[in-house]
């Protein structure tokens, strides 16, 4: 099958900021493109939400992960690698595999990369990825938080097993914490006590800068993180910038589609 058609399905929840797109799933994309010749890169959005309303302003058609599929389909792809922008094996990687593996008959050759944070290893790689970029732009008298989205699904374990991770890495000023999951703010604000520092920084564990980034986290609301923060005497500063946006994450990505390129 050397002469087949092959495609890479770059999937991702999505996003209606254009220019953060640009800057993280775009480049996400660009890379893909780049360090995979011979591959055609492809876009789907899981959030119908998202790409209905970027049709009705911008005019512009992105697939929904089973259209990009059917499309692939109809247009004679034999090897076809779907790797997921998710931070988790969560609820939108399950939806993901289901709607893939109902192609496996009609693609000769389909695989399914890893969410970002899936095997032990994984984690040991973030935690390296972020002493070589995020992790220099901290003083040494800030910490760091890390606000991810959380989960109901069984997955949120994957902000501990990544807090756990830090400490062990020898990071006992960096923290976890999320928006609908656990920990929670509160829980977060208890552990932080024990670093002893009163200046924390803020940033998106997320490969979009969105709502949750720019409301959730940043936002002068009573709720936001930013916010309680401050309540509870903490002088912060917010860094505004989605994962996709840095070489060292995007990286990480890279390896697992090479990883499910090289189970071909």
């Amino acid at each position: 099958m050397a002469d087949c058609k092959r495609a890479i399905v770059v999937t991702s929840f999505g996003t209606s900021y254009n220019e953060n797109r640009a800057k993280t799933i775009e480049a996400i994309e660009r890379q893909a493109a780049e360090e995979f010749p011979g591959w055609d890169i492809r876009r789907a959005f899981t959030s119908r939400m998202i790409i209905k309303k970027i049709l009705e302003r911008d005019g512009e058609r992105i697939d929904y992960i089973s259209d990009a599929m059917e499309r692939l389909v109809s247009e004679g792809y034999g090897q076809v690698v779907v790797q997921p922008t998710h931070i988790m094996n969560g609820t939108e990687y399950d939806d993901v595999v289901r709607i893939v593996a109902d192609h496996c008959g009609n693609i000769p050759v389909l695989r399914m990369g890893k969410p970002l944070l899936t095997t032990s290893e994984d984690y040991d790689e973030l935690v390296e990825a972020l002493e070589g970029s995020l992790l220099k732009e901290i003083a040494d008298e800030e910490a760091l938080v890390l606000m991810g989205h959380g989960s109901e699904h069984y997955a949120n374990a994957t902000y501990s097993q990544l807090q756990i991770k830090l400490w062990l890495a020898g990071h006992d000023d960096v923290f976890v914490t999320t928006v609908e999951g656990y920990p929670e703010f509160d829980d977060t604000i208890r552990l932080m006590e024990g670093c002893g520092k009163k200046k924390a920084v803020l940033f998106p564990l997320m490969v979009v800068a969105g709502d949750h980034a720019n409301n959730d986290m940043a936002g002068d609301e009573d709720d936001s993180l930013k916010s309680v923060l401050e309540s509870h005497g903490y002088e912060v500063r917010c860094i505004v910038r989605g994962m996709g946006e840095y070489p060292e994450f995007r990286e990480l990505f890279m390896d697992h589609i090479r990883d499910a390129v090289s189970k071909i």
